[in-house]
């Protein structure tokens, strides 16, 4: 086990699990403590990256870009060294603007073993 904390979140209001739910299993398998708070506004992932002592973040954005870019502004503001990462429904200007933010963004296509990767790099573990 890596004793590594994750929340995951979805801050838009499209409904599909199936991506963020096979990301959730592919970073648990990999000794990932997984937690899932599902849709979420802005605040509630701030509040539960401070309750829940995360190491990391993962937003899936549906598409929706306003909303996450104000969940990755309040999470930078809170906890600035908290990294974040992002996948989901990401248009290629959503993608340099989330980057722009600092955000590791990983579109549909992406491969689970660079996300897991990249959770590793990210929490310190490689």
């Amino acid at each position: 086990m890596s004793g590594k904390r994750i929340l995951m979140a979805k801050t838009g209001l499209d409904g599909h699990w199936r991506g963020p739910t096979i990301v959730a299993r592919a970073l648990r398998d990999a000794g990932f403590e997984v937690i899932m708070i599902g849709m979420a506004r802005p605040e509630e992932v701030v509040q539960a990256s401070i309750d829940e002592d995360v190491d990391l973040v993962g937003l899936n954005i549906g598409g929706h870009v306003d909303v996450a870019v104000r969940a990755v502004t309040a999470l930078n503001d809170e906890r600035p060294d908290l990294p974040i990462f992002c996948g989901g429904v990401v248009p290629p200007h959503a993608k340099r603007r989330l980057e722009a933010l600092g955000v590791e963004v990983y579109p549909p296509g992406s491969q689970l073993p660079d996300i897991v990767g990249a959770a590793r790099r990210l929490t310190g573990l490689d």
